[in-house]
């Protein structure tokens, strides 16, 4: 056995000895696996105020904008560092036909949102407003096609009017529209939820729905980039994935998708910031359900395709509770409490630590709907923590997921118990090591001893979010009353941390 290692074994098993103290070890030279940016993708649905009144207000709006998108949260994603957003739905996806929002906004017809509170829409943001302002925060598109009420022809249609360089009927509608240059768009969803509002199909049924859109989809710039994403599992639906991995060959699937919302009751959802620990608890025992659900989901998809080439996608998660007093209930407008900092936290951990198959995620969703990142009040922007935890992790783009070894103490309530810490690690392309993690208990810090194994550092610094109350929030009044501040309580010797984690806090370590 090599002196070092022997070392790193007696430090740990001190370690593991230590009562009523979290250990943590991290190979800090055993990394393979890249964390995909991807995985810190956003949402954007005709729902609410995400769309209008959120991002569009509309090009003679006195809000500063670029072509009626605001600048205020275009400047905010990007130092979010935003990877790609999923558009338009959702289950409004599955009504929407997108010819309707191209050519003059004057003369494109209105619709009905039959999802979404029953709103007429009149079509002024579509392809060219959503795809152009991708383009400005420098994110990936994700379309998702309309499979439920859709036809094979419409959703070819719109991948060769956004993709096809060449002459064609649709590139030459592009130019007629304003837009010479193809967007090249990767990411397609073929359907959404199409076991519910994308159909109410089967999953045999959509298997051989899928096989005949992805038939007709073309990589028009044969760049092999194009992914096509099958319409996944509500949570634990193990059959639906087993199926369409069993049914649709390997080479048309790029992605099976998969939804996880942390809910207490779909019928009793609870206040978004007026709640008891008890109902704290059980969002959290939701959240951290997605480690589960991941792995086994997962492991279906292991058995079809060992060499992991096809992505579990989950792009929609987050809290999901009752709408704000006085709000339309079909707009699903929602605080946000360090809460769901903590649901970012533990939920961002569990995909970094899967990293070899989740490499795509969003979160529901970006503006004025469920957990999002940011709230607007007409001319008012607010961040949420939500907002914070996914600016500090964004470190873990595109790094080398680090394996650790975690033992934690439990946090208990009422005889219940969940793992008190969640925690993942990379390190990025100039060698710095990152760690993200999070304590959930509301009452007790923790302290963790972290044992890098493999190096020696020097430099270590970090940031924490926290706050005072679980049902704290940042609001158009006090809009600042929760944001990231440094974390100067841990220390290091050689190659041992020792970190001690105030309650409901999450934190991001940079060592060099």
């Amino acid at each position: 056995m090599k002196k070092n290692t022997f070392c790193y074994l007696l430090t740990y098993l001190f370690l593991q000895l230590s009562i009523g103290q979290n250990n943590l070890a991290v190979n800090t030279d055993a990394g393979k696996v890249k964390i995909s940016r991807n995985i810190y993708g956003h949402f954007a649905e005709h729902l609410g105020h995400c769309i209008y009144g959120g991002f569009y207000v509309g090009d003679t709006s006195s809000i500063p904008n670029t072509n009626g998108v605001r600048n205020d949260i275009i400047d905010a994603l990007k130092k979010l560092k935003i990877p790609n957003l999923r558009w338009p739905g959702g289950c409004f996806a599955d009504t929407y036909h997108w010819k309707d929002g191209i050519g003059p906004k004057d003369k494109r017809p209105a619709m009905v949102n039959k999802w979404w509170g029953g709103v007429t829409e009149d079509n002024s943001f579509g392809t060219h407003d959503f795809l152009n302002m991708c383009e400005l925060l420098g994110a990936e598109p994700y379309l998702s096609g309309n499979v439920g009420s859709g036809t094979v022809q419409e959703l070819a249609d719109w991948v060769q009017y956004t993709n096809f360089k060449g002459k064609s009927p649709m590139s030459d509608l592009r130019t007629q529209n304003g837009r010479t240059a193809p967007w090249k768009v990767k990411l397609w969803g073929i359907g959404n939820e199409a076991w519910g509002c994308g159909g109410n199909m089967k999953p045999e049924y959509y298997a051989d729905e899928y096989r005949k859109y992805a038939t007709f989809i073309s990589d028009w710039e044969n760049t092999g980039g194009l992914m096509r994403i099958a319409s996944g599992a509500s949570d634990a639906d193990y059959n639906w994935t087993e199926t369409l991995m069993k049914n649709i060959p390997l080479g048309m699937l790029g992605g099976v998708a998969m939804h996880h919302y942390s809910v207490l009751d779909w019928n009793k959802k609870g206040s978004a910031t007026d709640f008891s620990e008890d109902q704290y608890f059980h969002i959290m025992k939701q959240a951290l359900l997605m480690d589960e659900l991941v792995t086994k989901h997962a492991a279906i998809m292991d058995k079809y395709d060992p060499k992991q080439k096809i992505a579990l996608v989950v792009d929609e998660w987050g809290g999901w509770y009752d709408v704000e007093k006085g709000t339309n209930p079909g707009f699903l407008y929602q605080q946000n409490t360090i809460r769901d900092a903590m649901i970012a936290g533990v939920t961002l951990n569990i995909f970094n630590n899967h990293a070899d198959r989740v490499r795509v995620a969003n979160l529901a969703q970006c503006v004025n709907v469920l957990q999002a990142v940011i709230l607007t009040n007409k001319e008012k922007m607010i961040l949420t923590p939500t907002y914070y935890v996914m600016e500090m992790y964004n470190v873990h783009q595109d790094a080398t997921l680090l394996p650790l070894t975690l033992t934690v103490n439990d946090y208990i309530l009422n005889g219940e118990k969940l793992p008190a810490v969640s925690a993942s690690a990379s390190k990025d392309s100039l060698g710095i090591i990152h760690i993200s993690l999070v304590n959930i208990d509301p009452l007790q810090s923790q302290k963790i001893s972290i044992v890098l194994k493999g190096e020696t550092k020097k430099n270590l610094s970090g940031r924490i979010l926290t706050s005072k109350k679980l049902q704290d929030y940042n609001s158009f009044t006090e809009p600042e009353k929760i944001k990231p501040a440094a974390f100067n309580t841990a220390s290091i010797d050689k190659n041992v941390l020792t970190v001690t984690l105030p309650p409901m806090a999450v934190v991001v370590l940079t060592i060099k």
